[in-house]
């Protein structure tokens, strides 16, 4: 008859000596693809993966600058107008998040890269948070390139990729205008193909 308070099992007890529940060896991990392999990770290996232009980093570190720069002038006007020291506090605060973000945009900038299959688009990004979007050209409704007076200035464009689910919309940023417009043309030629193939 088993003490008070012990747990019944149904199975027979491990032998004296040997491994208990805590340290049986781990079952097989069940998994929708490949062992080993995440889901950021697509597969196959062969994937060739396109990187954005580093130029990218200027545009948005011009952007960055310039709202720090309107945060300090309010900030430092406010200080110079009450003298309290909370304004010093903010000034602080948004040279910090400021010098923070110029870091992060370096580092997010080089995340961004794009990769063309038979298929779909895969379009990945996120530095905290990664993120890898699959676009089939069949889901595709329209294709369009945008670019910024900054992006201009830098020779930039974006590409965006509008699908039935504004959800799972993706865009491309940080390519020169040539390849902007390949991509545009090919991937619209590849959306046309594929919706009639349906």
């Amino acid at each position: 008859m088993p003490a008070p308070g012990a747990v019944p099992t149904s199975g027979p007890l491990p032998a004296a000596g040997g491994p208990g529940p805590a340290s049986a060896a781990p079952g097989p991990l069940l998994t929708g693809g490949p062992v080993g392999r995440g889901p950021l990770e697509p597969w196959p290996d062969t994937v060739r993966w396109q990187p954005i232009s580093s130029d990218l980093i200027w545009v948005e570190l011009i952007r960055l600058a310039i709202v720090v720069a309107i945060g300090l002038a309010v900030t430092a006007i406010g200080w110079a107008l009450s003298g309290h020291w909370l304004f010093g506090l903010a000034l602080a605060v948004v040279l910090v998040l400021g010098a923070w973000r110029a870091v992060a945009i370096v580092r997010a900038v080089r995340a961004w890269g794009y990769a063309e299959r038979d298929d779909d688009l895969l379009v990945r990004h996120g530095l905290l948070v990664r993120r890898l979007s699959i676009v089939p050209y069949s889901r595709m409704q329209f294709v369009d390139v945008s670019a910024g007076p900054l992006e201009r200035l830098f020779d930039l464009a974006t590409v965006q990729l509008h699908t039935a689910a504004a959800a799972s919309d993706a865009r491309v940023p940080g390519l020169r205008p040539a390849e902007a417009s390949r991509l545009r043309d090919r991937l619209t030629a590849l959306g046309e193909d594929r919706a009639e193939g349906l």
